[in-house]
């Protein structure tokens, strides 16, 4: 366990290098909170109580979207890129044959480059929104603490799903497509657009039980006051199974892709 733990703080340290991309990466979603937040405005002023958000409600929504929007790492990113590249050289047979569980080893390594940016590139934006809007918050720090529960749930579903990602490398040997396609299915279906309360009938329904709704909107469901009770119990339950399921299937993938496809280059 400690060695997976000095991994984790080695993927904070890591990404904190980057200090120049980082006050770019704050600068972009505060632009993009605030052309979306006008957004949001002009469409809750034509239908004041859409998805059963009031206003002040839907507009802290855009915030707490801009302030997970990497951590979360909707459009994809973080570990993918380098692992799909050892897949394609072959470098990933050294990863193997380390003492180290390769699914373990990665999501330490993107929990803590997500811990930083939460920090890093989240709490900037949620003060420019709060600073400019009239933002609902949290009544009790309870809510805090499922709210950053339920986002570090949330960062374990967003893993499990790139890493099935990555691991289409072994047999495509280029995870260009796929990663493009996630990126694109991960933007609409977490409710980085739109919040999943408003899609209409079947599709938001479908939508809502996807296992991209649990890296923005249940936790801003949470955040929002929502989920409370035995509501706030199942949000947590759903986002903990999906995160099962997907670990569990990408371990599976994990030990056909390593057995039965010849690694080129390694």
């Amino acid at each position: 366990m400690s060695l997976y733990a000095a991994v984790a703080v080695s993927g904070f340290r890591r990404h904190s290098t980057y200090r120049v991309a980082t006050a770019a990466g704050i600068f972009t979603n505060t632009v993009f909170g605030l052309i979306m937040a006008y957004t949001y405005i002009a469409l809750w002023d034509q239908r004041p109580h859409l998805g059963g958000y009031d206003q002040s409600m839907a507009i802290t929504y855009v915030w707490i979207g801009q302030a997970l929007f990497i951590t979360v790492a909707v459009l994809g990113g973080g570990f993918q890129d380098e692992l799909i590249e050892r897949i394609r050289s072959g470098d990933v047979a050294i990863d193997l044959y380390r003492p180290a569980d390769l699914q373990a080893w990665w999501l330490a390594s993107d929990l803590g480059r997500a811990a930083f940016h939460l920090i890093g590139r989240g709490i900037v934006p949620m003060l420019f929104g709060a600073l400019f809007f009239d933002l609902t918050m949290p009544g009790t720090p309870l809510t805090w603490v499922f709210f950053i529960l339920s986002v570090a749930i949330g960062v374990v579903v967003s893993f499990a799903l790139r890493y099935l990602v990555v691991l289409s490398a072994f047999w495509l040997m280029d995870g260009g497509g796929v990663t493009t396609i996630s990126g694109l299915a991960t933007m609409f279906f977490s409710g980085m657009l739109l919040p999943l309360n408003v899609f209409p009938g079947t599709l938001g329904e479908v939508a809502r039980l996807l296992p991209w709704s649990a890296l923005l909107q249940v936790p801003a469901d949470i955040f929002l006051g929502v989920h409370t009770g035995s509501g706030l119990l199942k949000a947590l339950a759903f986002q903990a199974g999906w995160a099962v399921v997907l670990l569990g299937t990408g371990r599976a993938l994990q030990a056909v892709a390593t057995r039965k496809v010849v690694v080129q280059g390694g």
